[in-house]
């Protein structure tokens, strides 16, 4: 009978030689090198026919190469059930927040934001979510009042934060439990902003989980809900958003109408109120370039090198990486395809280093095709 480990591997429908692979390119993101393929394998066979024990470094790489826990690969002991017992009420213990706590809060959230947009989801994730877990907590047991509800609203922000990463690692539950977190703390908050902030980004996973139309009914509808005015510079998110959802789904006509009016509302300069919204000009001409490269179009370069060049020097995350995949997009339907694999080569080098799953997965379609 296979242990989990032989399990996990056999499920991926791995050899051994991408499991070394694998392990490689995680221990890379972490700044490690790992031991020749020979005394690897050796580890590894151990590992899967002998049950052998597993250390704390290798068991994170496995975590991560596998998307799965180490109880689910069997790397760590079960809990045991405890015997009967008198059970001991416990009382809670009540959180007293201030103005001060709470800015101490904001200020740990755009620290993790500021990281991950240089470092990417995996050198972060565990962070953000506990710090999400943190401030949950927190929320739970304060007393009522104005201070609750900032709280809450910081809740929102760093559970969104949290669930966008998640969605890059490739995890959607995960993902979408976050944004049901930042959601539910957004209507405790108040903030209607980030409220529809957070339900529109939800709707991504519905997108990365081929539910293509689920997605447009989300942020339409998150948009057309907002009960109360809310900042240029979200109204014009949410309709770059709709956007996209609506280039997914090949509606060129109204995908273009949509980013047009993105346009019109976009402010001259990024509101500090919102700092999870990073949208400016050169944000909105990448995004134009990625609908106009899920519709096939070829004037999605100009946009696209435009908005690469606006990038300037040291934007080596995320952003740059989603960039180059869709000016391989676009490059590949114009049918210049050196320039295709050179963004598209360029790319996958840069999610190697930022981890993420999501970019992986659109290379990979891209390099297949």
């Amino acid at each position: 009978m296979l242990n989990r480990l032989a399990e996990a591997r056999a499920d991926r429908g791995w050899k051994k030689a991408r499991l070394l692979h694998e392990l490689r390119a995680a221990a890379a993101r972490r700044g490690e090198t790992l031991p020749k393929d020979e005394s690897l394998g050796r580890r590894v066979a151990v590992w899967e026919n002998q049950g052998g024990a597993v250390g704390d470094f290798y068991r994170e790489l496995l975590c991560e190469v596998y998307e799965r826990s180490a109880a689910e690969l069997g790397l760590v002991e079960p809990t045991p059930v405890a015997s009967a017992a008198p059970v001991a009420v416990a009382i809670p213990q009540f959180s007293k927040v201030d103005a001060g706590l709470v800015a101490l809060l904001r200020g740990q959230t755009q620290s993790i934001r500021l990281l991950d947009r240089r470092l990417g989801g995996p050198a972060i994730f565990r962070q953000a979510r506990a710090h999400v877990d943190s401030v949950e907590q927190l929320v739970r047991y304060a007393l009522p009042g104005d201070q609750r509800d900032s709280a809450a609203g910081e809740l929102s922000q760093a559970a969104a934060l949290a669930g966008w990463q998640a969605l890059d690692l490739g995890n959607l539950d995960e993902a979408w439990q976050l944004h049901e977190i930042a959601t539910a703390a957004a209507r405790e908050s108040g903030d209607v902003a980030a409220l529809a902030y957070a339900r529109a980004q939800q709707a991504y996973v519905l997108l990365d989980s081929g539910q293509l139309a689920d997605a447009h009914t989300l942020i339409t509808s998150a948009r057309e809900r907002v009960d109360a005015p809310v900042p240029p510079g979200l109204r014009a998110w949410l309709y770059a958003a709709e956007g996209e959802a609506l280039a997914a789904l090949g509606q060129r006509d109204a995908a273009l109408r949509a980013l047009d009016l993105a346009d019109a509302e976009l402010p001259d300069q990024l509101d500090d109120t919102l700092p999870y919204v990073m949208l400016d000009a050169g944000h909105l001409a990448r995004w134009r370039g990625n609908c106009a490269a899920r519709l096939g179009e070829t004037s999605a370069i100009d946009d696209l090198t435009a908005a690469l060049d606006a990038m300037g020097e040291g934007n080596y995350g995320r952003a740059e990486v989603s960039l180059r995949v869709d000016l391989a997009i676009a490059h590949a339907a114009r049918g210049d395809l050196t320039e295709s694999h050179r963004h598209a080569q360029r790319a996958a080098d840069l999610a190697g280093r930022t981890g993420s799953a999501r970019q992986r997965r659109r290379i990979g379609e891209l390099l297949s095709a």
